[in-house]
């Protein structure tokens, strides 16, 4: 860089997306080692939109910046450089003219990408800039329709092919002739298909469910499940064996419920696919966990955390002693959240161990130990065994019993720092739900330190995102004043191809973190109810997860109705 080059954080100051503290925040967070640019500090805070970074960055390196919403790119264009190469390097081939590329890019620094356009186009390119999301969106546009006619025509292709398994007994004989046909045998470029389209929609789960007249394929997307197209139903049984050659699980079990795991690597990504299988009434149901590490962030500032909140679960995870539980139902969050916690305490002084079911991601530096029922590891055994390696911090997976809560409470009362998750609706029903299980209640009233429950509610998408006017009479129902409302700005996305006209990309938590005091050990203690425990709570100061939401709404990253709609699970 030449020395005459302002830095990103004077640009964004001068164009008024950012102050002198935001800058020297960032600066901070980076030199206690967080990896991430100073723009995506920016943006993952929500200071900046992607919009404002590649503007400064325009102009610290004295490029053009370019709208590709609504741009014209000739196939010959497109043609030059492929699919693949454009999703990994993260680049749009937009014009071609007097031999000259022309390539919009989102890092200016990234001349690696660069070198491997050239080298692949034999040209010279001229790069400009656009936001990564506006690149994707591009190549969604231009190569992306011709991948989803292909796979549509591989779905019919497939329809007329008689490749059905019909004999009980043969499972297993034609299961591995279609594996030992490569990459070219029908089946498994349809498994592959659906994969890739989920991979490429950002889908955390595949399923695939048999119904009685057909096999319905469905992508959770953001916590929602989205139907999509779907094979015939005479190849059930082909998807459903080759998923389970791929797991290495039996394929002619069909009685009982199997677990499996399939390792790949797909448009530049190593992926772990967790696979469950559950006999039902037309077939076996399969659904397709997506694990990508690299999609998954560990930073607290990146949780949605409100700046009160992240403050206080900050003190709480640097106690040195005590259990901190986590709360929500299934596909809440927990796990990152947990996580995220280890990676912020994850020093060369701390010894921190796990016992999880499974391992989901592997962090540098932390012991994990995945529970083996089969071979009698259990998370009793396991917590046990792991008292004796002398940590300072124990992670537990999940308390499902008394006898792993109460080896966790001794854990916690000996003076470690223990972390673990409940599956209950709200912060305040984990300590009843705890005594319920046969803890002692001045067992859990002298070792629990904070309970945090949350849940996960949708983004609204940056790239169509769109100020209205909301209902006053909306915003009293769920409990705000006139004065906290007024003058605010109300917004809701419109659906754009980025979004795949969703309106939502990407999803943030909302929390509710009971800290425990002297009133609620004490009520704890006499086994107060549930009901008079959250009154406290608040009393004290503790927003629940409704209020936690409407504060997200008034910030302007979500909607009402998003939070209204995840309401009902928890009021």
């Amino acid at each position: 860089m030449s020395d005459s080059r302002r830095f990103i954080g004077e640009i964004l100051m001068d164009m008024g997306c950012v102050t002198q503290e935001d800058v020297d925040s960032a600066l901070e967070m980076q030199m206690n080692g967080d990896a991430r640019k100073i723009g995506e500090i920016f943006v993952g805070q929500d200071i900046c939109t992607s919009n404002d970074i590649t503007a400064a960055l325009a102009e610290q390196f004295n490029m053009e910046m370019v709208d590709l919403e609504g741009l014209s790119i000739s196939k010959e264009v497109t043609d030059m450089v492929p699919e693949q190469q454009c999703r990994e390097n993260h680049v749009m081939p937009i014009d071609m003219f007097d031999g000259v590329l022309t390539l919009a890019i989102s890092d200016p620094l990234d001349l690696q990408a660069l070198d491997n356009i050239r080298f692949m186009v034999n040209c010279q390119v001229e790069p400009v800039l656009a936001t990564i999301s506006a690149i994707d969106g591009a190549i969604e546009t231009w190569y992306g329709g011709r991948e989803s006619n292909t796979f549509k025509e591989q779905l019919t292709d497939l329809s007329q092919s008689d490749i059905e398994y019909v004999d009980t007994e043969k499972i297993k004989e034609d299961a591995e002739r279609i594996d030992s046909e490569g990459d070219d045998a029908p089946v498994i470029k349809l498994v592959h298909l659906i994969i890739q389209e989920a991979v490429k929609n950002r889908a955390s789960d595949i399923h695939i469910e048999p119904m009685l007249d057909r096999l319905r394929v469905r992508y959770r997307i953001d916590g929602i499940c989205y139907e999509v197209d779907s094979p015939a139903k005479r190849l059930q049984g082909s998807v459903i064996s080759r998923i389970k050659i791929m797991a290495d699980l039996h394929v002619e079990e069909k009685r009982r419920p199997q677990d499996g795991k399939i390792a790949l690597k797909m448009l530049g990504r190593n992926l772990d696919l967790r696979i469950s299988t559950l006999p039902a009434t037309h077939g076996e149901s399969v659904v397709m966990r997506i694990l990508d590490k690299k999609a998954v962030s560990f930073g607290l500032e990146e949780l949605g955390f409100h700046d009160s909140d992240i403050r206080i679960f900050r003190g709480l995870i640097k106690k040195p002693n005590g259990i901190i539980l986590i709360t929500g139902p299934t596909g809440s969050g927990k796990t990152t959240t947990l996580y995220s916690a280890l990676s912020e305490l994850n020093k060369p002084d701390r010894k921190i161990i796990t016992v999880e079911n499974p391992v989901e991601y592997t962090i540098g530096g932390i012991n994990q130990c995945q529970v083996n029922v089969d071979a009698g590891m259990t998370f009793q055994r396991a917590l046990r065994a792991m008292l004796r390696q002398a940590p300072n911090i124990i992670l537990v997976g999940e308390i499902r019993d008394k006898e792993t809560s109460e080896i966790a409470i001794q854990a916690a009362l000996t003076g470690h720092l223990v972390f673990s998750t409940l599956h209950t609706n709200d912060a305040p029903s984990a300590l009843t739900r705890l005594i319920d299980m046969g803890v002692a209640p001045f067992l859990v009233a002298s070792s629990i330190q904070a309970v945090q429950a949350q849940r996960l509610i949708r983004q609204i998408c940056p790239d169509c995102k769109t100020p209205y006017e909301e209902d006053p009479a909306r915003l009293k129902s769920v409990g705000l004043r006139e004065e906290q409302f007024a003058g605010r700005t109300f917004y809701r996305g419109t659906g754009c191809m980025t979004c795949n006209n969703i309106g939502y990309k990407g999803r943030k938590g909302i929390y509710e973190i009971m800290v425990m005091n002297s009133r609620l050990r004490e009520m704890c203690f006499n086994k107060g109810t549930t009901d008079a425990l959250r009154d406290q709570a608040r009393r004290d100061g503790m927003n629940t997860l409704l209020e936690d939401g409407i504060r997200k709404v008034l910030d302007g990253w979500t909607t009402l109705d998003e939070v209204l709609g995840e309401a009902k699970q928890y009021a």
